[in-house]
């Protein structure tokens, strides 16, 4: 099922440095906001150059403490399923981005498992991995204001890439056509590494909001195509929306065929 364009915002701006830095503000911004109405705030995070890049405008930004980020609860799309602390984690990229800056409570991140964990924590058997995290999106559903076991996340955010996956939910693959909001593991993912672990199309339109972050031509053709009505199925993007904002951030190569 795809998304009709209009109930899309779609930004455009020159250049990927611009983008981050948008991007990057607009957390902040999302963020300072959920808390003034709920008390708390939390966020999906995705990595990639350009969803790094944003968590690095966060860290270098003036306004970063006008989050209380004691009290952001913080998660993963998908996670690459290979040892703790290995430089392919979008967890230790976001930590050595910006992560490890804050004063977060680590009570309130929360990484998808690794695969060298313990066996019961997820370790050695992504499918494993995949149901310890729906547990941890349960427990959080109830403190976070969630259905069918997912919270009601105040952003999630998400890259693509150029055959049009998000998250690790790849065109006909599997994961594209899980019906349910939950989380699953990918194996024989075609863009190394091959085995990971994320949340399903369903369980990401959970989401308030839901932001594309995208840059360069490579992204043009998914991106033109799921905003020209695609199935998700075919271009898995075009299932991405949040319940009350769906927002495409994006440069000016990958916005060129809009």
């Amino acid at each position: 099922m795809s998304l009709p364009p209009s109930n899309r915002e779609v930004v455009v701006h020159p250049d990927e440095d611009a983008t981050a830095t948008d991007a990057g503000e607009r957390l902040i911004t999302a963020l300072a906001a959920a808390q003034a109405a709920r008390g708390t705030a939390s966020v999906v995070l995705t990595g990639g150059g350009i969803g790094i890049a944003m968590l690095r405008a966060v860290a270098a930004s003036g306004r970063r403490d006008s989050v209380d980020w004691g009290a952001v609860e913080v998660f993963w799309g998908d996670e690459r399923f290979v040892p703790a602390g290995d430089a392919e984690r979008n967890d230790a990229q976001a930590r050595e981005a910006l992560l490890d800056a804050l004063p977060l409570d680590a009570g309130r991140v929360h990484p998808m498992p690794a695969a060298d964990a313990p066996e019961e924590a997820g370790g050695g058997d992504p499918d494993v991995a995949a149901d310890v995290y729906a547990k941890t999106l349960s427990a959080a559903a109830s403190r976070l204001v969630g259905d069918e076991g997912v919270p009601a996340f105040d952003v999630l955010l998400a890259g693509c890439g150029p055959e049009g996956h998000v998250l690790s939910v790849f065109p006909d693959s599997p994961a594209v056509h899980a019906g349910s909001a939950g989380v699953v593991a990918v194996r024989d993912c075609p863009k190394p590494p091959p085995t990971r672990v994320s949340l399903t199309l369903p369980a990401a339109r959970h989401a308030r909001e839901v932001w594309l972050v995208a840059a360069g031509a490579g992204k043009a053709e998914a991106i033109a195509r799921a905003g020209h009505g695609a199935s998700e199925v075919d271009v898995p993007i075009a299932g991405l929306r949040g319940t009350e904002r769906t927002l495409w951030l994006l440069d000016a190569e990958a916005a060129a065929q809009l």
